[in-house]
């Protein structure tokens, strides 16, 4: 059994060794208490961890003045402070709250004192415990039929080291997930044996787990609030959670199931809970309950930079269109306001359905209007696509799509040639996939991210067929404990089996801007002159690098170096023109959608431009 605290009533040797002193006596001198806390002799983290975890301490902060607060919570510091000392290994401590030189346990609570001036806490740690017997089991195994890992238990539960409660709870834990995972779903502690040895400072902890039998997945029901009042048909629900009924247990299974209803942004909450005990066939049931999100959703964004203007952007979502979570998104884009060059814009029309051909299977239709009028060429796109998303995880995916339209285009050649304009007709596949490992997304610390897309094509009436390839990929790592961030991002674009002149430009690589290179004005550098006008390239390799400062917890600075070069042939090699760019930028974290960015750069080699260029917008550049 563990020996429970003494509280003295006595001071003496409680002085001796290292003196800890909270003294807050600030405000009114006649209402204000003071709080002190000694420990001698412990540790500057458990030193920590005490103050922390005082309510006395607490009280004071928060300027409670009530006599009668004060008192409760003098005699809660007792049980809180023994389980702060208990949960790091100190199985013998003596703990003193003294109201005025008056143990707080001795006082009545029927007649608590009128007036508080001094509240004084000693502890007195004694010896932390070490791991006598350390014993938990049976234990899983590791099986390669289901891959399951079996039990891994936390490494400090092991004899001679430190004895905490933590620890002790950790094991458990671990035990019972370990049965878990291998299909006992209700694995559970059956008896626990803790011995405190107080001359020996040591701790014994002996734990037994029962497993219970292996189950297999049940029913999954719809909550009947949920089944009420859910705009999502109950059949949706079904398919897109893809309850795996008949398998054997395991928690991630059921977990991805949760998930898979998540990530449709249908529901604003989604809880999916097993029943508590099993069906006499050994199935285990669950019930999903969910709630619904708003099913309109609008957002804007804006970005500002000095050649190319005002970019504005605006999207309208739906988010169960037909009742079956279907997501509808109609999104716009204007660039180019008050810039240097005509206004264009984009607009994108784009249905998908959530586990149209499987639980992990999206199918989506987009339509695309896109108008641009670039540096060294303009273009009217107008194609659809049709084609199925493949999710692996939340944090990877792929992409199939067949796509088919058309581009009348005012480029390098068509202009060399005397031609008012251009078209071409093509028809491809899109393949693209994209894992993200990044801690956070919008303002990532450390992880990186990979965005691969491949699209072969063919070209009609005269344009050349091909496969145009572009691979983006960043990475992340702090220093600093947080408070610095190397950034670093590679774009690596080519062409293969179609020239410059048999594609649309939009296909070419041009670089500059924002997307590439800053301190370049935006898409100047390309590969070749066509008389006296640029022609993008087939090939593209950028390159960019930020150092990253945290000053404040809202404000970093922002240190960055971006070089590019864009070549005639399917890759790029030492003739190709290159340009660079470095400069400095300040960020304003304004929270879930990421900071607020002001890039200041400029040209460092190259001649496509000169001069500052400033790039306003909200997220971090990559």
């Amino acid at each position: 059994m563990v020996r429970k605290p003494k509280a003295f009533f006595g001071t003496s040797g409680l002085r001796r060794g290292l003196f800890l002193g909270v003294a807050l006596a600030f405000g009114s001198a006649a209402a204000a208490f003071e709080a002190r806390l000694e420990a001698p002799g412990a540790p500057e983290e458990l030193r920590e961890r005490l103050l922390g975890a005082s309510a006395v301490r607490s009280a004071r902060a928060q300027d409670i003045t009530d006599p009668q607060e004060v008192f409760s919570a003098a005699l809660s510091e007792y049980r809180t402070l023994v389980s702060v000392l208990y949960d790091r290994g100190y199985f013998s401590p003596v703990v003193n709250v003294l109201i005025d030189g008056r143990e707080a346990a001795a006082i009545p609570p029927l007649n608590p004192p009128r007036q508080i001036d001094v509240v004084e806490i000693r502890v007195q740690p004694g010896p932390q415990f070490l791991f006598g017997t350390a014993e938990i089991g049976p234990l899983s195994q590791p099986t390669l039929r289901r891959r399951t890992p079996g039990a891994t238990l936390p490494r400090g539960f092991r004899t001679g080291e430190p004895a905490t409660t933590g620890r002790i709870r950790d094991a458990a834990a671990a035990g019972i997930t370990g049965w878990r995972q291998a299909g006992h779903a209700k694995a559970e502690v059956a008896d626990q044996r803790i011995v405190a040895n107080h001359a020996a400072a040591r701790l014994d902890a002996e734990i037994r787990l029962a497993p219970g039998r292996k189950l297999s997945f049940g029913e999954m029901r719809i909550a009947p609030e949920s089944a009420r009042d859910s705009r999502v048909r109950e059949e949706a629900i079904r398919r897109i959670a893809g309850f795996p009924r008949g398998d054997t247990f395991d928690p991630a299974l059921a977990q991805k199931s949760a998930a898979r209803l998540r990530r449709t942004g249908a529901f604003s909450a989604v809880s999916l809970q097993e029943a508590e005990t099993a069906n006499p066939d050994g199935t285990l049931d669950y019930t999903v309950a969910v709630t619904d999100a708003p099913r309109r959703h609008i957002s804007f964004g804006a970005e500002v930079e000095s050649t190319e203007g005002l970019n504005l952007s605006f999207a309208w979502m739906h988010r169960n269109l037909f009742g079956g979570a279907e997501r509808f998104r109609f999104e716009t884009e204007v660039r180019g306001l008050n810039g240097e060059d005509d206004i264009d814009g984009r607009l994108t029309l784009r249905l998908d359905r959530p586990a149209a051909f499987g639980p992990d299977y999206d199918l989506f239709y987009q339509f695309d209007i896109d108008l641009l009028d670039e540096e060294h060429y303009k273009s009217l796109r107008t194609y659809a696509t049709v084609g199925v998303k493949r999710i692996f995880s939340d944090r990877l995916f792929a992409e199939l799509a067949v796509t088919g339209g058309r581009s009348r285009a005012e480029d390098a050649f068509s202009k060399a040639a005397g031609l008012d304009h251009r078209d071409f007709y093509l028809a491809g596949l899109v393949g693209r996939a994209q894992w993200d490992r990044r801690d956070v997304p919008t303002n990532a610390t450390d992880g990186f991210f990979l965005d691969a897309r491949v699209t072969p094509f063919a070209g009609f009436d005269g344009a050349d067929s091909g496969v145009h390839a572009l691979l983006d990929g960043r990475a992340y790592a702090s220093f600093a404990n947080g408070r610095g961030v190397l950034a670093g991002r590679v774009q690596l674009g080519t062409l293969l089996g179609a020239s410059q002149r048999g594609v649309a430009p939009e296909l070419l690589f041009f670089s500059g801007g924002a997307g590439t290179v800053r301190g370049q004005p935006y898409e100047s550098l390309g590969s070749m002159m066509v008389g006296p006008n640029v022609a993008g390239g087939r090939s593209l390799l950028a390159g960019s690098l930020e150092l990253r400062g945290q000053v404040t917890e809202q404000i970093s600075v922002v240190g960055f170096y971006d070089i590019a070069a864009v070549g005639n042939d399917a890759f790029v090699d030492g003739g190709s023109p290159t340009h660079a760019g470095a400069g400095l930028g300040g960020r304003y974290d304004i929270g879930g959608i990421g900071p607020l960015r002001l890039d200041l750069g400029w040209p460092v080699s190259g001649s496509t431009g000169d001069g500052l260029q400033f790039y306003i917008g909200i997220g971090q550049a990559f």
